[in-house]
């Protein structure tokens, strides 16, 4: 199966790279700029592209991301700190990011003749965004047969949608991904903050996955505060 990966630069979907570029054929990566916080993922999912032999588009959607303001992700507004799965975090959502991004990845596939667009949503993001959820996930597919009926058979492959972050941490060992040329962080430090959502969901992960983080994190212990006062 001929499949384009959306690619973010983080751990989820570099690590996704490695899966289908073990398992199917990587016909490239995608990554968008929507005016996020920070580019330097952008970097990483570059990277990544270079170190699996397969081309690399970065779509501008930037004039898109400025009408959807609001989130801590496109507009100067301070990234909480804390578990990943507190309501503080909110804050993060960017009003539908990933129907949008899908819708112009399914586009891109249909023209390039690939069978997939595989995105690597997964089960710890269901509480706060709405459009990982399996319920999108499954209603997006259906709705993407009908708007390429006829021209184009593109499957969306989402394999993680009912995985954990550890889940996915296991899965990215074993097909050798080099986590620590991967950024999650929200902040967009010289090094991981150590403290945001995502840096607590991704140390967290690396712990219940018995395996070894080879990220430097600004505050390296903080996660541990953040799970305790998250399970209390």
């Amino acid at each position: 199966m001929k499949t384009l990966v959306i690619c973010s630069g983080g751990l989820d979907s570099v690590s996704l790279a490695h899966k289908v570029a073990a398992e199917q054929t990587l016909t490239g990566l995608v990554s968008f700029d929507y005016g996020q916080r920070h580019s330097k993922e952008l970097g990483f999912a570059a990277a990544c592209a270079q170190r699996l032999g397969v081309p690399h588009q970065i779509i501008d959607i930037r004039d898109v991301g400025r009408q959807l303001s609001g989130s801590a992700l496109t507009d100067d507004v301070a990234v909480p700190d804390g578990h990943y799965a507190e309501e503080s975090m909110r804050i993060t959502v960017v009003p539908n990011r990933n129907a949008i991004m899908l819708a112009i990845a399914y586009g891109v596939a249909a023209a390039q003749q690939a069978d997939a667009v595989a995105v690597a949503v997964h089960g710890g993001d269901h509480f706060i965004y709405p459009d990982c959820r399996p319920g999108f996930i499954d209603a997006f597919a259906a709705m993407q047969n009908l708007a390429l009926d006829g021209y184009a058979n593109v499957q969306l492959y989402a394999p993680f949608v009912h995985a954990t972050k550890a889940d996915i941490v296991t899965e990215g060992a074993l097909h050798d991904t080099p986590f620590e040329q991967t950024w999650s962080c929200y902040k967009g430090g010289e090094v991981h903050c150590g403290r945001c959502g995502t840096c607590v969901e991704r140390r967290e992960a690396f712990d219940l996955a018995r395996q070894e983080d080879p990220t430097p994190y600004a505050d390296a212990d903080f996660w541990r505060t953040a799970v305790q006062a998250r399970s209390a």
